[in-house]
């Protein structure tokens, strides 16, 4: 049925009747009041959506347009915990020894091994990379740097710099701070990476990673995926509050969970991702996390005369 049936009629009827083709004839009873039909055409795509029922889809600056959601977070976190689980339990069975061990000799002697610490890490990083590529580049078509917020640094907030290299010492500097404001920190015995620099090649490959990898990969995570997912749903300051804190934590078990050094380093995530808020892309945050891991770096080979002479108390 046609819905514009009844709006017809009363011109079907003003064709019949003889009235209605004098130009002086009356609007009947039936029509008055009644405003007259605009055809959509004539209306603005503005003025459509203005007039729509239904709000407008929120928009996102450049820097947060993803193509990811929480459905796609929760399998990710699922595949990287049995990723991890499986790569450190293959590398463990081939490294370690078939004798009978306690667990803290097994502990000791795969520590030695650089093979499996930083072997399994690297794997483990290779497995994240992989799984973000295929299910963000290959099966949706994206850019894969550009889609995690790899871009050109050119700041959205006047007030940011836009020379690279001031962002790399600025990371130096925040490094110098943290190393002053611990060093009056009392931490405990053992703690596990204090350990792993007890073995030099274990310690020496670390120290590479920790320079030449591990910024690439969490600001690819923190600052790359996790940032702009959780400002979208909660808003830029929790979101880059909790981005923080969860850079922190990530740290917790080489720190033996030392709460004054997550919270150290819950601090420095906060600022790492204050600063990929304010210039809109993951260089400026990867640059100051460069240097300061190399200025940490740096320090602790030359204090440690290449990790042959560690400092007493250690």
């Amino acid at each position: 049925m046609n819905p514009y049936n009844d709006d017809l009629r009363p011109q079907e009827e003003a064709k019949v009747s003889p009235e209605s083709e004098s130009p002086s004839s009356e609007v009947t009873p039936k029509t008055a009041g009644m405003p007259a039909e605009e055809p959509l055409l004539s209306y603005t795509p503005a003025e459509l959506v203005s007039a729509s029922p239904y709000p407008p889809e929120k928009s996102y600056p450049e820097d947060l347009q993803i193509s990811w959601s929480w459905p796609h977070f929760i399998v990710f976190v699922i595949f990287g915990f049995i990723s991890l689980v499986v790569i450190q339990g293959v590398m463990a069975a081939v490294y370690a020894p078939h004798r009978g061990m306690s667990t803290k000799q097994l502990e000791e002697y795969l520590l030695a091994k650089p093979q499996f610490v930083i072997g399994s890490m690297l794997l483990w990083y290779a497995s994240i990379f992989f799984f973000l590529y295929v299910t963000l580049s290959v099966l949706r078509g994206h850019s894969f740097w550009r889609t995690l917020g790899w871009r050109r640094l050119i700041p959205i907030s006047a007030e940011m710099p836009k020379n690279p290299l001031a962002y790399f010492f600025a990371g130096a500097g925040l490094s110098l701070f943290v190393a002053l404001l611990t060093a009056s920190m009392k931490t405990p015995e053992n703690v596990p990476i204090e350990e792993m620099f007890k073995y030099r090649q274990t310690a020496l490959m670390f120290v590479a990673m920790a320079v030449f990898v591990a910024p690439l990969v969490e600001e690819t995570l923190f600052r790359g995926y996790l940032y702009p997912m959780f400002a979208r749903a909660f808003g830029i300051g929790p979101a880059i509050l909790l981005t923080g804190l969860l850079f922190g934590l990530m740290h917790g078990a080489q720190l033996g969970w030392t709460w004054s050094l997550v919270a150290i380093l819950t601090t420095v995530g906060v600022i790492l991702t204050l600063v990929r808020a304010r210039t809109g892309t993951v260089f400026a945050s990867f640059l100051m996390h460069l240097g300061y891991n190399g200025l940490i770096s740096v320090a602790a080979v030359v204090s440690t005369h290449g990790f042959t002479k560690m400092p007493a108390g250690n």
